[in-house]
C-alpha cells in the first residue's frame, strides 16, 4: 500500500520533512526491490535441483523493511537435502563467498548457511519437508514454546518463489492458532519478579546488570502474555521491531510500545513503578480475555514492598 505525501506550501519545515520522508520511503522501496530480485536470481540455482520442492524468501525482504544493513533470508524445502558438494556448487554459481557460518546438520534434515553475494549476506536455510512439518506439529499440537515460534511468523510473511501450493498449505495451517497454544503462552509468561517492591534495597547495592536483566525479562514476559491473548507467534530470540509487532495487537495496554521503551530510559524508581502498572494492566487483560487462567500468584506481587528488618532488643 503506497503512502501519499501531501505538501502544504504554507509550512516550509513541514514540506521539508515530508520530502525527506518520501525519499526515505523510496530508498527503502528501492533497496527492498533490489534484494528481492537478487533473491529470485539466487533461488534459481537451488530450484534447478530436482530435490527442491519449495522455496521462499522471508524476513525484512518479505516485509518490505530493508535498509542498507539488511540480510536476505531464504528457505528451501526438499524431500532429501542436497549434499555438501551440491550446496558448494550452488554458492559458486551464485558467485557467493565462502560460508560465514553454518548451523545444523544435513543428516538431521535441517541445515543453515550464510554467505555474501554482492556484499549482501544471504542466510539460506535448507529443510526437509518431513522435518519442517514435524516442527510445525510440535508447536501447533504439542504447544512447544521454542525459538521455532519465530519460524512460524517467518512462514506467514514469506514470499513463495517456488512450490507455492505447498507453502500456502503451511500458511493456512500456521494461521490457525490453537487455543491451547494461546493459553500455554499466557501461563508460561505470566511470571513477573516484583522488582518494584525493592527500590530502597536496589539503591544500596551494585545491581546495574541484574536490574537491567529484570527489566528485559519483564518486558519480554509482558509481550509473551499479550502474544498469547492476541494469538501471535512470539519468541524472545532475536526479537526486533517491537513497535511494529505491538501494532498487530488488538488486546494490549494503551501506548504499550512507548511505555515499554520508556522503562529503559527512566530512572530506576520511576521505571519500576511504571513496570508495576503495566503488569497490573496486563493481568487485568488476562482476567477479562482468559478468565480460566489463575492469576492469583501474579496479583499477589502487585503492591508488594519489601520491608527492612530491625534488630530486636534481645538480639543486641
Amino acid at each position: 500500500m503506497s503512502t501519499q505525501i501531501v505538501v502544504s506550501w504554507k509550512n516550509p519545515l513541514l514540506n521539508q520533512g515530508c520530502i525527506l520522508l518520501s525519499k526515505l520511503q523510496q530508498s527503502m522501496t528501492d533497496r527492498n526491490q533490489s534484494l528481492l530480485e537478487l533473491a529470485k536470481r539466487n533461488a534459481e540455482v537451488y530450484i534447478a535441483n530436482p530435490k527442491t520442492k519449495a522455496a521462499m524468501v522471508t524476513g525484512s525482504v518479505a516485509e518490505g523493511l530493508c535498509d542498507e544493513y539488511s540480510d536476505c533470508e531464504m528457505i528451501f524445502y526438499y524431500d532429501e537435502l542436497p549434499s555438501e558438494e551440491e550446496l558448494r556448487l550452488a554458492r559458486q554459481q551464485n558467485q557467493g563467498s565462502e560460508p560465514l557460518w553454518s548451523l545444523g546438520n544435513l543428516q538431521a534434515g535441517s541445515f543453515g548457511e550464510s554467505y555474501l553475494v554482492n556484499g549482501v549476506e544471504f542466510q539460506v536455510g535448507h529443510e526437509t519437508i518431513a522435518n519442517w512439518e514435524k516442527e510445525i506439529s510440535t508447536i501447533l499440537e504439542e504447544f512447544d514454546l521454542s525459538p521455532m515460534m519465530k519460524a512460524m511468523t517467518g512462514t506467514l510473511i514469506g514470499i513463495p518463489l517456488y512450490g507455492e501450493p505447498l507453502i500456502q498449505q503451511w500458511k493456512v495451517k500456521i494461521a490457525n492458532y490453537p487455543d491451547g497454544l494461546a493459553q500455554k503462552m499466557v501461563e508460561h509468561y505470566l511470571n513477573f519478579f516484583a522488582i518494584w517492591g525493592m527500590q530502597e534495597k536496589l539503591a544500596r547495592r551494585d545491581t546495574t546488570l541484574w536490574y537491567q536483566q529484570i527489566l528485559v525479562e519483564s518486558a519480554q514476559n509482558i509481550l509473551g502474555v499479550l502474544s498469547g491473548l492476541n494469538r501471535l507467534y512470539y519468541s524472545t530470540f532475536q526479537f526486533k521491531r517491537m513497535s511494529r509487532f505491538i501494532e498487530q495487537m488488538e488486546v494490549a495496554p494503551e501506548n504499550l510500545a512507548e511505555r515499554l521503551e520508556g522503562l529503559f530510559h527512566h530512572e530506576a524508581p520511576v521505571a519500576v513503578n511504571q513496570l508495576e502498572v503495566l503488569v497490573r494492566e496486563t493481568i487485568k487483560l488476562v482476567e477479562v480475555h482468559m478468565p480460566q487462567i489463575d492469576t492469583s500468584l501474579a496479583k499477589r506481587k502487585i503492591g508488594w514492598r519489601q520491608q527492612p528488618w530491625k534488630l530486636s532488643e534481645t538480639s543486641r
